[in-house]
């Protein structure tokens, strides 16, 4: 049957020709072709392609600005990053030298904790040391004091035991003509 429908198709062995349809004189692709170049003169008589290329400058444009601030702002970025590794070893340097330094006071001070403690032992010693030298002093003259008493009271009862009065008389006639 599909034999038959094929043909049915063909006229005695040849193939037909269909004429193409035209208007005023042209066919279809010619139609097209002019439609073409009246769009393509259109585009150009109302400046489209300058349109188009201002609309693109632009966009280069801003991209261009959006690179050179995005390089501005890395250039930034990497300065205050210099900046502050600088900042931070000047902090790493002021503090070692302010470990230092605390080390160092504080030997001083411990030095003139040490001198000053000696220093005050030394007073303490010799204010000790004067104390029991007055004591000494005043036990001696106390021992002084209570000797010379004893002897004195000694020396007044031998007196008044071997000198009566008759004995004082020539001592006192002696005395009174030293006097003379």
């Amino acid at each position: 049957m599909a034999e038959d429908t094929h043909a049915t198709t063909e006229a005695a062995g040849a193939a037909v020709e269909h004429a193409a349809p035209a208007a005023l004189g042209m066919d279809a692709t010619m139609w097209v072709a002019l439609a073409m170049i009246i769009v393509i003169a259109l585009a150009i008589w109302k400046r489209v392609p300058a349109m188009i290329g201002a609309a693109l400058d632009q966009k280069i444009a801003g991209i261009r600005e959006n690179l050179e601030a995005a390089e501005n702002l890395r250039k930034d970025a990497e300065a205050l990053k210099a900046d502050y590794q600088k900042q931070a070893k000047e902090a790493a340097k002021d503090a070692e030298a302010m470990k230092a330094a605390a080390a160092e006071e504080a030997k001083q001070i411990v030095a003139k904790a040490k001198a000053d403690a000696t220093a005050l032992v030394a007073r303490r010693t010799k204010t000790a040391e004067e104390k029991i030298a007055a004591a000494e002093r005043a036990a001696i003259a106390d021992v002084r004091a209570k000797a010379a008493s004893a002897a004195a009271a000694a020396a007044a009862q031998l007196i008044a035991k071997g000198h009566d009065s008759k004995a004082d008389k020539p001592l006192i006639d002696q005395t009174i003509s030293t006097l003379n």
